[in-house]
């Protein structure tokens, strides 16, 4: 009789550890407020429950958000520490501004927040440390141990074997890998030399408990072969996990989802949820509230400037694609002598005669662009994403550069990734725009409010001014 197929969901891996890792973190927070307050000998009182009751709710919402707790044991400590650090800054942040306009007089202590701000952090990175390097010298001691055999000798197993190997107080130790084609000598092998069986000595092994965990990572187009070896494997107490190749395919924000149980792994996707994107629009929000009246006036000088040393507006508007491809109007700063915005529109190239002597002051310094934060304001833009390409440009590219449309899965900003990285000004050669996508989608797969903090805190001191800007 077939086996009923269950429809449940694909969870992440747990351990029970974590929800006592939970906890302890949890209860760190009300630890260092006590410490703070009897370290300057302070009362503790209603307000400070209160607002440590906040911290610690707000910081189980984004250690969870921020994967804290979705284990550890091929992640760098450094990883995990920025983690909690950022958790814990945007949970005090919250309740810091909340106190701020709600309690209508200041009670706190300032020298005891001043402590407690610095001492969560470290208190709870400095537990999870010590927990690592218990773990760790156990593992390396033996317990604590898994031993694991990879059924598949191509090259997706190998950088699995070899990305275990080179974190030896993980306490995975590898039996060898098995594969079928050993029997066939007509058949290519990639790691020939290292299989030490086929399927059924797999098998075997399996049933007499040598294997803890078996990882098959056979090409996708082997699902027959795959499903009758995964029920075989039902016979034996190994865990069997199962390594798609999706590494065939270029991966943008890939992630687990499912529609009435059944899984489905997307394979370009944006990075922004509803939770996401609201972070998102917050910090474009808070950078403007920031930015706008720091730059009120040199606008307006740059648009008397502009009206003095040439004819025409002051703003150009150019149709421009936005997040999923919708047309939108970009504004700058006029910098030339002409306004194209047609089917046809040539890149600035060096002394381009249609730029204009301020213009082209305007240009090298980026000064053109600040009428894109008005773009934020009404969302059409974002403060950090790829640079928007003119409509012409981008029915140009999108044909000749492989994902080239991907790049839309996000609002265009005014700085990026490949600006801070020197892909600036005149794309005059396909390899010059191919190292802008490629900088562009590397933005997209890596997305944190960290990575737009940094490339903001970049462009203020090296992304303004370029030799490639004409």
């Amino acid at each position: 009789m077939q086996q009923e197929r269950s429809s449940g969901l694909i969870r992440p891996h747990q351990f029970t550890a974590h929800v006592l890792s939970r906890a302890l973190d949890s209860a760190l927070i009300p630890i260092a407020l006590y410490i703070s307050l009897a370290y300057y000998q302070v009362p503790m009182n209603d307000d400070y429950l209160l607002s440590v009751m906040g911290c610690i709710a707000l910081f189980t919402v984004f250690a969870e958000y921020n994967g804290i707790y979705q284990g550890w044991r091929g992640e760098p400590m450094f990883d995990e520490a920025w983690r909690i650090l950022l958790s814990w800054l945007m949970s005090f942040s919250l309740v810091a501004l909340g106190v701020l306009l709600f309690s209508t007089a200041y009670i706190y202590s300032q020298e005891s927040i001043q402590l407690f701000l610095p001492l969560v952090p470290a208190l709870i990175i400095l537990t999870h440390t010590i927990k690592r390097l218990l773990l760790s010298f156990l593992r390396k001691q033996g317990f604590n141990s898994r031993t694991y055999a990879i059924l598949g000798a191509n090259s997706l197993g190998k950088r699995l074997a070899t990305a275990l190997s080179e974190l030896p107080w993980l306490g995975y130790h590898l039996i060898g890998y098995y594969d079928d084609r050993m029997e066939d000598p007509q058949r290519r092998l990639d790691l020939k030399e290292q299989v030490i069986g086929g399927f059924d000595l797999l098998l075997q092994d399996a049933k007499e408990g040598k294997i803890d965990h078996i990882y098959i990572t056979l090409p996708l187009r082997a699902e027959t072969r795959i499903s009758e070896m995964v029920s075989k494997l039902a016979d034996c107490t190994a865990s069997i996990n199962i390594v798609p190749d999706f590494f065939t395919f270029n991966l943008i924000q890939s992630k687990w989802s499912n529609v009435q149980g059944i899984p489905v792994v997307s394979v370009f996707d944006t990075p922004f949820n509803e939770f996401d994107g609201l972070l998102k629009r917050i910090e474009d929000l808070l950078i403007c509230l920031i930015v706008l009246p720091l730059i009120s006036i040199p606008m307006l000088l740059i648009a008397l400037g502009i009206k003095l040393t040439s004819r025409g507006p002051v703003l150009f508007k150019q149709k421009r694609y936005g997040v999923n491809g919708e047309e939108i109007k970009v504004w700058k700063f006029r910098s030339m002598s002409v306004c194209e915005n047609n089917s046809d529109v040539k890149q600035a190239t060096k002394n381009d005669p249609r730029v204009t002597p301020f213009g082209n002051f305007l240009r090298k310094t980026s000064l053109d662009e600040l009428p894109q934060f008005f773009n934020v304001l009404q969302g059409y833009m974002s403060v950090v994403g790829p640079r928007p390409h003119a409509v012409a440009h981008n029915e140009l590219y999108r044909k000749k550069i492989q994902g080239y449309m991907l790049r839309h899965k996000v609002k265009p900003g005014i700085t990026g990734l490949a600006q801070i990285s020197g892909c600036r000004g005149e794309t005059d050669t396909l390899d010059k725009m191919e190292a802008r996508i490629h900088h562009d989608l590397e933005y997209i797969k890596k997305w944190s409010l960290w990575l737009d903090l940094k490339i903001v805190f970049i462009t203020i001191f090296k992304g303004f001014v370029s030799k490639q800007a004409y």
